[in-house]
């Protein structure tokens, strides 16, 4: 019990690799039509943004809550991955993929050594 902190902040990783490459190996057409759908819905491209990054936090709330079976990991894991990505494409212009997930994770694992390893 003492690494759940690490095995959650590794699946989060993981979560979010597998869901940039669903959605832009896999359902590619999908997801261009649908922001193209959702642009015409929404007056700004902020608004569609905000939308992305929530079905990103929905999908890895679906993936950590199946894998710990634990709905209180899943939102956890999905608010703190929403609020890092928000944050982070705010106030980081110009960031490599290497920075952008050591970032993710190094927060995610302060974030659940917090709740999970005290």
């Amino acid at each position: 019990m003492e690494l759940l902190w690490f095995y959650i902040a590794v699946v989060l990783a993981l979560s979010d690799i597998l869901h940039g490459k669903l959605m832009w190996n896999v359902f590619s057409d999908f997801y261009v039509l649908f922001a193209g759908f959702l642009n015409e819905i929404f007056p700004s491209t902020l608004h569609v943004w905000v939308i992305h990054e929530t079905l990103e936090a929905i999908f890895n709330f679906l993936v950590l809550s199946i894998l710990f079976l634990s709905l209180e990991i899943g939102v956890l894991g999905g608010l703190v991955h929403l609020i890092i990505d928000i944050s982070h494409t705010l106030f980081m212009k110009n960031k490599n993929p290497i920075v952008h997930r050591a970032l993710h994770f190094v927060i995610e694992s302060l974030f659940f050594i917090m709740i999970y390893g005290f």
